[in-house]
């Protein structure tokens, strides 16, 4: 009798509703559902859904969950929708700072497979959030998990509350190891095309011919600093080592601690990257990285551009020359400028500091997928 194990098909990294950076506004909901729509990168024969309470002050009250098949926009295909039980329970009451799973739901997923989770919040709550998810979601009043087409909603471009969905794989599967990106809007996707699936992440899967990439990315998020969200070796155990099935780590920091609210110095950042690979490789795993992209066309006022490119430069130098990473990807050389290469190439610019889709396209390409381990192999030819 073939066994089974659980592999991340989704991630969402949050951050607390009460940090003083905010890039988009947290949300206090009461007697609403919030109907969320993920695309999971690989598939399973049930799943399981994964909440969060994390920074909570008081218990976050599920009064009724229902995962479906999205079928367009807040639609779903109405034979899907399945109960989401928690111990048996169709509510729950999550405590201040924890997590929950879910019980197996019975939907089996394919890889790509977009979901809608409708949750609904009996009771006034202000949970954890993501502020640039690149896709939306669908706030009603009452209780409308089970409704096909919800109407009378508001739709927003923030997550809330969900922080992943797991799905069952053989626990003897070689093609399913998961490779979790881990880092900040370049990948979480900013500047791509809004629900899309266009960011760098989901591009890599499409290369991958074996096991695929969960996204762990903030937009915001520092590899030394808090806010936005826990800085990157803050939560490297959480959205790191403990996602099912991780096999390998991409990493992509240092735009925000080196323009956001001042500018951390070479060596920080050196030490930072080291530690980083030391705790990766300490728990068995390879990680990769990428070169810091530009940054000096950015648009937005107060940032320490002056500041940052010079250290920039210098962290880059390193990274090239690095033997602590398994492999270092030089993202940075793959979309600068040739003529200015402390700027986005035009082509690929979307704001001065983020990739457009053409720009993520070929972030994603700058990856050598030959350098993966052997199980995300697959068939890869001359092509990769």
């Amino acid at each position: 009798m073939t066994t089974q194990r659980w592999a991340a098909g989704f991630r969402a990294p949050l951050v607390n509703p009460a940090e003083e950076i905010k890039l988009a506004e947290p949300r206090t909901f009461a007697d609403q559902t919030v109907r969320q729509v993920v695309r999971v990168a690989g598939g399973g024969s049930t799943l399981r859904v994964v909440l969060t309470n994390r920074y909570g002050a008081e218990e976050l009250v599920i009064g009724a969950a229902r995962i479906a098949v999205r079928k367009a926009g807040g639609e779903i295909v109405a034979e899907t929708n399945t109960e989401v039980r928690f111990a048996g329970s169709a509510s729950v009451r999550i405590p201040a700072g924890a997590d929950l799973v879910s019980d197996p739901v019975e939907l089996p997923v394919a890889a790509g497979a977009e979901l809608a989770l409708s949750v609904y919040l009996p009771e006034p709550a202000t949970p954890a959030f993501s502020q640039f998810p690149m896709d939306s979601s669908w706030i009603s009043t009452g209780d409308r998990t089970g409704d096909a087409a919800p109407s009378d909603v508001e739709e927003t471009t923030s997550r809330f509350f969900l922080t992943g969905i797991d799905v069952a794989v053989d626990s003897d599967a070689a093609d399913a190891p998961v490779l979790v990106a881990f880092g900040d809007s370049w990948f979480e996707g900013f500047g791509s095309t809004h629900a899309g699936n266009r960011r760098s992440v989901d591009v890599l899967d499409e290369r991958l011919t074996a096991g695929w990439a969960v996204n762990q990315g903030i937009g915001g998020n520092r590899l030394l600093t808090d806010e936005i969200g826990e800085h990157g070796l803050a939560r490297f155990e959480r959205d790191v080592l403990s996602v099912p099935g991780v096999a390998a780590v991409w990493v992509n920091f240092g735009i925000n601690d080196l323009i956001l609210a001042g500018t951390a110095t070479a060596d920080d950042l050196i030490a930072g990257f080291t530690a980083l690979a030391e705790r990766a490789h300490a728990a068995g795993l390879p990680v990769y990285a990428n070169t810091i992209g530009p940054f000096a066309g950015a648009i937005y006022p107060g940032l320490s551009l002056a500041e940052g490119i010079p250290v920039r430069n210098a962290v880059n130098e390193w990274l090239r020359g690095t033997d602590v990473f398994d492999a270092v990807f030089d993202v940075a050389a793959a979309v600068q400028d040739p003529a200015r290469p402390d700027f986005i190439r035009p082509e690929f610019d979307s704001d001065g500091m983020h990739l457009n889709d053409q720009g993520a396209r070929a972030m994603a390409g700058a990856v050598d997928l030959t350098v993966l381990p052997e199980a995300f192999q697959g068939n890869l030819g001359p092509a990769a």
